[in-house]
């Protein structure tokens, strides 16, 4: 059996130029970074902004197993399909973040024969967007502490800074950190410490960010700490956002690259699901619909996570309104939250299976909150059976909800024409009736117990007396109308990775909470989620090579 990478070093892929002439994209509205990947130019806009608005199609999944559901792959896949039956449709993804490729996951370009590509160049690098974000963010973390040493003329309090250093990997001796260590000349002693690039606030601004305005806007109001009189102080008051903005110039446009099967891919943006908002950019998935009948996108993680945020955040934000939902469901995920171990993933157990599935009931309910109709896609496997396929179709079909297989790990496209026969079906039979689980006139607090209510099951929630006080702070500074972003393990509903299924009886407990108010939202963390990962045991680093003639190995 071929891995990933093997499969992806063999595709056919067309010159950049070819897919963008598919679009009907000239080239002087892409700039080139080498054959096969490109960047739209500033030009794209007003070229496209007339065009007729294509349909939403949001890909996520149930709460994932250590290993991942294949969401992306299925996304992929989709889009592949889509156009294997006549539909003009482009694929809107996250870019891959360097931290759990050398970690745990591995590439994250989808799977098989379901790849975006070049994989290797999307997974390492891709067009230099992540250190563009780190290099702004690093900027205004060194302008803060050289205002500091150069006289505080704004009276910045070192013990009230807020703003933290990042870096695109997972580093957990990085969490916590003694910065200005050394003589007089190096800096003022206090303590600092690191986040992962990806659950950056600027991350999150330049994914939320309309344009280029839009973005020096945010910037400018990102709060770095507090003076001693508690008063903010914001990158506007350092003068770092016109500094910023120009390291973010190429970032803030989308870029352009294709699938396996050459169906174009817009790549733009990877905030986290479970310590972010968790969706790619709004100019991406904006542009993609002006360009394609139909745009098929993903958020992170489970539904409770990413699809929660891509509703009550980026929707809000950016009054996007997506068609239908494709929930993204595997036997193994199904047994696995119905209590068995890993070496028992790949044995039929219709009894695992029927304790599992309630978690799939969960995230069906939730979708329907909303107000779309639901495409239950199993990401199948060799080792499933027809057994498991029909008490999953038949437990879908009972709760409305159609239902497909999609093999498109093993056929690509080919196999995903059940499921995207369906999406049609729905897209064109079933309107969506969108709506937000929350008005922006609740207090904070009555925004985070209905997410932990409705969204999670929970029976209440405890507060950290810390979060209880930033709380009733966050809101006496006028930020109590944004939306709240939930950092929670993704591997329950709860905030306890180990209550799997549909837990009961339980209650989210928010340690801690801040506001990004250049990004426009209210951060809870949940549990001992934190924001700065490790690596595991064996990284998946250890495995990845290159040979003398620049082919890459062991990326999965």
């Amino acid at each position: 059996m071929k891995s990933d990478i093997e499969i992806s070093q063999e595709a056919k892929l067309l010159p950049i130029q070819d897919i963008a002439k598919n679009l009907n994209i000239d080239n002087d509205d892409i700039e080139f970074y080498g054959k096969y990947k490109a960047k739209f130019s500033h030009s794209i806009w007003s070229k496209t902004a007339s065009h007729p608005r294509g349909q939403l199609v949001l890909v996520t999944a149930i709460n994932p197993t250590p290993a991942g559901e294949g969401k992306t792959t299925v996304t992929v896949g989709l889009g592949q399909a889509l156009n294997h039956i006549g539909k003009k449709a482009i694929i809107a993804l996250r870019e891959p973040s360097l931290g759990p490729c050398f970690g745990i996951k591995g590439g994250a370009s989808g799977g098989g024969y379901a790849q975006v590509v070049p994989m290797e160049d999307l997974n390492f690098h891709f067009t230099g967007d992540f250190h563009a974000i780190t290099s702004a963010n690093n900027l205004l973390a060194a302008m803060l502490d050289n205002h500091i040493f150069q006289g505080n003329t704004l009276n910045i309090n070192p013990k009230k800074i807020v703003f933290k250093r990042c870096m695109d990997m997972n580093d957990r001796v990085l969490r916590h950190t003694i910065a200005g260590l050394g003589t007089d000349k190096d800096g003022v002693t206090r303590e600092d410490g690191f986040v992962i690039t990806v659950a950056s606030e600027i991350m999150s601004i330049l994914c939320l960010a309309q344009d280029i305005d839009d973005l020096k806007q945010r910037l400018a109001r990102i709060i770095v700490a507090y003076s001693y009189d508690a008063t903010p102080i914001t990158a506007a008051d350092l003068q770092a956002v016109g500094a910023m903005a120009s390291l973010l110039k190429d970032a803030i446009n989308p870029n352009l690259v294709q699938t396996l099967e050459n169906t174009p891919a817009i790549i733009h943006g990877g905030p986290f699901a479970n310590i972010a908002h968790g969706c790619n950019s709004v100019r991406a998935t904006k542009l993609a619909l002006q360009l394609a009948d139909i745009t098929v996108t993903e958020a992170g993680f489970g539904a409770d996570l990413g699809a929660e945020k891509f509703f009550d955040i980026k929707c809000r934000m950016s009054g996007l309104q997506p068609d239908c939902a494709v929930l993204v469901v595997t036997t193994k995920a199904l047994k696995y939250n119905g209590g068995l171990g890993k070496e028992d993933w790949s044995k039929e157990n219709l009894e695992a299976l029927e304790k599992g599935i309630v978690n799939l009931e969960k995230h069906i309910e939730n979708l329907q909150k909303y107000g779309l109709p639901v495409i239950v896609a199993v990401n199948a496997y060799i080792t499933d059976t027809k057994a498991e396929h029909q008490f999953i179709a038949q437990y879908c079909q009972q709760r409305g909800c159609r239902f497909a297989i999609a093999n498109v790990w093993e056929k690509g496209g080919l196999g995903g024409i059940e499921l995207a026969n369906e999406v049609v079906a729905t897209l064109s039979n079933e309107p969506a009736q969108f709506q937000l689980l929350y008005p922006d006139n609740l207090s904070l607090s009555e925004k985070i117990e209905k997410i932990a209510k409705e969204i999670y099951g929970a029976k209440g929630v405890t507060y950290s007396n810390i979060a209880q006080a930033r709380l009733q702070e966050i809101e006496a500074s006028g930020f109590g109308h944004f939306p709240i972003c939930m950092a929670k393990t993704q591997y329950s509903l709860s905030d306890n990775a180990k209550l799997l299924g549909r837990p009961t009886d339980f209650s989210i407990t928010v340690r801690e909470v801040y506001v990004s108010a250049g990004a426009g939202f209210v951060v809870a963390l949940t549990g001992s989620i934190t924001t700065m990962p490790g690596l595991p045991k064996i990284p998946a680093a250890m495995s990845i090579d290159i040979d003398n003639n620049g082919n890459i190995s062991g990326l999965f």
